[in-house]
């Protein structure tokens, strides 16, 4: 997952997809950084999926 870091992502969980940067991604937390909301931190236990926008 790590070559995904400074692209376009799309991160899902069981309830969002969130789209956006990836800036940097831990074993607890991943991090986004999106134009219309900021900074996004979501906990590893809770994502689905990350994949690269197309």
């Amino acid at each position: 997952m790590s070559e995904l870091i400074g692209k376009q992502v799309e991160v899902g969980t069981g309830e969002t997809v969130y789209v956006g940067k990836l800036v940097e991604m831990n074993e607890t937390e991943i991090y986004l950084e999106s134009e219309s909301a900021g900074w996004i931190v979501i906990p590893t236990e809770k994502v689905a999926f990350i994949r690269e926008c197309e």
